[in-house]
């Protein structure tokens, strides 16, 4: 069985310790912890992973966050990968700093990488692992706020979470989504 893991990140130097990028933390993570490499490759840095004779194929969308959905897509058709087997790892500022969350479908929450894989996907049934990142920013600064980095003590919250996140993402290739929901959210 075949899935597609879509870890959300903004691509550059610039962006690679910012709060938004914490998708691309958690791919890198999976992808060294099964042995795997990224290749540059059309629209993503992509990664294929083999886990309890499931495959996954990982990829890190080059298009920037508010185009994800283009990836997205193109892997899903490019690898015949049921829409169903999609989960897209994410940032959340709805979240407190590290707490993870898994959800099966729902609306993008004001997040634009959510929203164009919506908007391309054509609807919101697909499973994402929500990463918290906090809300700690004065009113009108969103934006500086996920594309800031991380301070020392914000990534001695999240570097622990990391790899918990990743379990998620072997639990759900291997009991699926609702088994998974239950074992990690709210834990």
């Amino acid at each position: 069985m075949k899935y597609l893991i879509a870890c959300l990140g903004n691509i550059g130097p610039e962006y690679a310790n910012t709060r938004h990028n914490i998708g691309f933390r958690v791919g890198d993570y999976l992808c060294a912890d099964l042995a795997g490499k990224f290749e540059t490759t059309r629209l993503a840095q992509l990664a294929t992973l083999k886990y309890k004779s499931r495959v996954l194929v990982v990829i890190k969308p080059t298009t920037y966050m508010n185009l994800s959905g283009k990836a997205v897509q193109y892997w899903l058709r490019q690898e015949n990968i049921p829409q169903e087997n999609l989960l897209v790892v994410v940032d959340d500022l709805a979240l407190p700093l590290g707490v993870l969350r898994l959800k099966s479908k729902g609306g993008d929450a004001g997040h634009n990488g959510l929203e164009n894989i919506m908007q391309t996907l054509g609807n919101n049934q697909y499973a994402r692992l929500r990463f918290g990142i906090g809300d700690d920013f004065p009113r009108g600064k969103q934006v500086d706020y996920v594309l800031g980095e991380w301070n020392r003590q914000e990534i001695e919250t999240i570097e622990p979470r990391i790899p918990v996140a990743v379990e998620i993402i072997k639990s759900f290739v291997s009991i699926g989504i609702e088994r998974t929901m239950t074992l990690y959210n709210n834990k």
